[in-house]
């Protein structure tokens, strides 16, 4: 079993600074856990580990990449078993960031709904010209019936919505108007063995917790067992320090465990995430601003700019409490990306080149979330950027597809699946 120290301990034994080891953790650079008393503890071997890879120096592991079938290059996607005879429903399908995971570890598509046009016509596009074969259904879920269809698994990123909880009993009921709601209709409809649903990492404090418990009684009331965990999409073949909440049912006449991906001991740097990336379009910066993130060093933001330029970049920000790291945020080669979001260049969440004074582009966008150079996108540029952003990361996908295939009994489990 790991060792955990405090920061003061593993910074007598690695050299690393308190001040350091505290970013690190921050970051998921290393990963952390509680005490009993609440203190931050590390692992002694694997902050030495990453100062090792910072330093530049050879035979580092935790920077591996395994990507299957020694392919070592982190833009390709994990390549795909053979396609087995499981199916699969995918609810709110975006460009397609779970469905191309899923597929890849095996699985056969029998339905994708999206409602956005630009997303649906990117599902369209690559099902048609790589053979994929999908039925995609565009246009609003509530407006589709389940009770004809059967699959074996049902997935869903469905919206975080608040719900009514007044005189109520928190079930199914209580989800009528939202979009988890109709998550929870395909299942009544459909019954399917598994089902796999995918939010934010902040659903399970929202409105103090009562809305993660809200979707957890209603599949109980459907008669699911299930089980949730918040997995780092960094320890989990992606270049990028992404959360999701992703919660699996599966029926209770089942006799199947509830299986979840380890975290892997490694991370993949975005140097080795964009090595050889295509040229692609991308966002620029005004004039004005390209001056200002000319000043920011790589990994650093908007401290490292002269008192008066940041003041005046800031604006009313200057004065708002907390770190406000995102705010001209340039990246870090040697580093998992920071969370993409809808749009490369916002003043709260910049996502500014390690080296070059430019937001990230397209296809650099892609590649962070792990989806293959093929992977076509279609709508305007900022189109591009929201349906990339929003997406599951595909090698997310892929690890947790492998945990519901052996849930199934259709691949064999292995040691890197955890049990709930």
């Amino acid at each position: 079993m790991a060792e955990w120290q405090t920061a003061e301990q593993v910074a007598q034994t690695t050299g690393v600074p308190v001040a350091t080891l505290r970013r690190w953790g921050k970051s998921s650079l290393v990963k952390t856990q509680r005490s009993t008393r609440g203190t931050r503890l590390y692992q002694p071997h694997e902050v030495a580990t990453v100062r090792a890879k910072l330093a530049g120096e050879p035979d580092d592991t935790r920077y591996r990449v395994l990507l299957g079938n020694g392919r070592e290059r982190p833009e390709q996607v994990l390549p795909p078993a053979e396609t087995l005879p499981v199916t699969c429903i995918d609810l709110f399908a975006g460009a397609g960031g779970t469905a191309l995971g899923f597929h890849n570890a095996g699985f056969r598509h029998g339905l994708l709904s999206e409602f956005d046009p630009a997303a649906a016509a990117t599902l369209r596009e690559n099902s048609e010209r790589l053979g994929l074969g999908w039925n995609i259904a565009e246009g609003d879920v509530r407006r589709l019936d389940f009770s004809g269809l059967r699959a074996d698994v049902i997935q869903a990123g469905f919206p975080c919505q608040a719900f009514s909880y007044a005189g109520k009993s928190m079930g199914f009921e209580d989800t009528r108007g939202t979009l988890f709601f109709e998550f929870a209709r395909a299942i009544e409809q459909v019954r399917p063995a598994v089902a796999v649903g995918e939010n934010v990492r902040g659903l399970e404090k929202h409105d103090g917790g009562r809305t993660l418990t809200t979707m957890l009684n209603t599949l109980d009331e459907l008669g699911y067992r299930v089980a949730y965990r918040i997995l780092r999409a960094q320890y989990l073949d992606v270049p990028q320090k992404r959360e999701r909440l992703i919660m699996i049912a599966v029926r209770k006449d089942l006799d199947a465990p509830i299986l979840f991906p380890q975290e892997r001991d490694y991370l993949i740097s975005l140097r080795q995430a964009l090595d050889g990336v295509p040229e692609s379009p991308g966002q620029r910066y005004p004039e004005k601003k390209r001056r200002v993130m000319e000043l920011v060093p790589e990994g650093g933001n908007w401290r490292d700019l002269p008192e008066g330029v940041a003041r005046e970049f800031m604006g009313g920000s200057w004065t708002l409490p907390g770190g406000r790291t995102g705010m001209a945020r340039r990246m870090a080669w040697d580093e998992p990306c920071l969370t993409l979001t809808c749009a490369p260049a916002q003043k709260q969440t910049e996502r500014c080149h390690p080296s070059e004074t430019r937001p990230l582009t397209v296809r650099e966008y892609a590649r962070i979330q792990t989806f293959p150079d093929a992977w076509d996108f279609q709508g305007n540029l900022a189109q591009q950027y929201r349906q990339i952003g929003n997406a599951v990361p595909v090698n997310l996908g892929y690890h947790v597809a492998r945990c519901v295939l052996a849930m199934l009994g259709a691949v064999p489990r292995t040691d890197d699946m955890l049990e709930a």
